[in-house]
């Protein structure tokens, strides 16, 4: 026979533990499943005939307004979800958490027109980039780089309304399902395009310019970390690069810290980059001769 006496114990001892919460009784964490379905909803309306049920015909007007409600009561929860556990004792009382979720998800779904401008921009950039695509759809449909940028565009959308804990799960979402890792507090232009994809890593504190290509493997991080006198890290500090307009990086191309790659810059595959890089510079691996 087993005994689970002290184990059940010790498991319960929660006193010196940080890997435990304590929730607001009568409001749920946020959902994965949910916000799935949240982002499929935002395709829908973003992309209409390509996901979803929207049909494009006389109808369009009366199935985008379903799913748009549709949408408005799903992110106002898990909103109200994420405000709830982030922010504790502030939205104890379910109302005040439930009219602040109001409120960004209102101002979210009033921003999803310019979102899906932004969207095209992408979609555009990453067709003209990619000689294999045969049309547009076909980037929106199966492309891991359209599927990832659309991710960060909803989640920076609502990063940018000060939604917490929802941003970062919904590129989450994206970075399990296509292994491209944006997050959501990044600042990207228009006219973005991802090709292939995975492995590329995109910090919270880049800057892209407008019309900026990335290859797989890319990583846009900080170089080092300043710490407190305590050594934990400092927080908040701008760490990664920025790059200009124009500015194409190839596979595997490694840039950190915070310096900044000037416009129409191409930065060859394999590099390690840790200075400026002047605008209109072409770097590239230069192999060594053998004898």
């Amino acid at each position: 026979m087993h005994n689970f006496d002290k184990t059940i114990a010790a498991l319960s001892d929660i006193s010196d533990s940080a890997l435990h919460h304590y929730g607001i009784e009568g409001v749920p964490f946020p959902s994965v499943v949910e916000l799935e379905d949240i982002v499929e909803l935002c395709r829908s309306v973003l992309f209409p005939g390509y996901f979803g049920k929207l049909v494009l015909n006389g109808a369009l007007h009366y199935h985008v307004g379903v799913s748009v409600e549709r949408l408005y009561d799903k992110l106002v929860k898990q909103v109200m979800a994420g405000l709830a556990f982030t922010q504790g004792e502030e939205f104890v009382e379910q109302e005040v958490a439930r009219d602040a979720a109001r409120r960004r998800t209102t101002a979210f779904i009033e921003k999803l027109p310019e979102l899906r401008e932004l969207l095209a921009t992408d979609v555009v950039a990453m067709y003209r980039n990619d000689p294999a695509v045969t049309n547009l759809g076909e980037i929106i449909l199966c492309y891991p780089g359209m599927r990832a940028i659309t991710n960060y565009r909803i989640a920076h959308a609502l990063e940018r309304l000060d939604v917490p804990l929802i941003p970062r799960m919904i590129t989450e979402l994206a970075h399990s399902q296509t292994g491209i890792d944006i997050h959501p507090a990044a600042t990207i232009g228009h006219s973005f395009a991802i090709d292939h994809g995975t492995g590329v890593v995109i910090g919270a504190t880049a800057i892209l310019g407008h019309n900026v290509t990335l290859y797989q493997g890319v990583t846009l991080g900080a170089k080092n970390f300043p710490q407190e006198e305590d050594g934990s890290l400092v927080k908040g500090i701008a760490r990664h690069p920025i790059l200009g307009n124009n500015v194409v990086v190839y596979a595997n191309a490694t840039i950190l810290g915070r310096i900044t790659i000037g416009d129409d810059s191409t930065i060859g595959g394999n590099l390690w980059i840790t200075h400026d890089v002047p605008a209109g510079t072409k770097l590239f691996y230069k192999q060594p001769k053998c004898d």
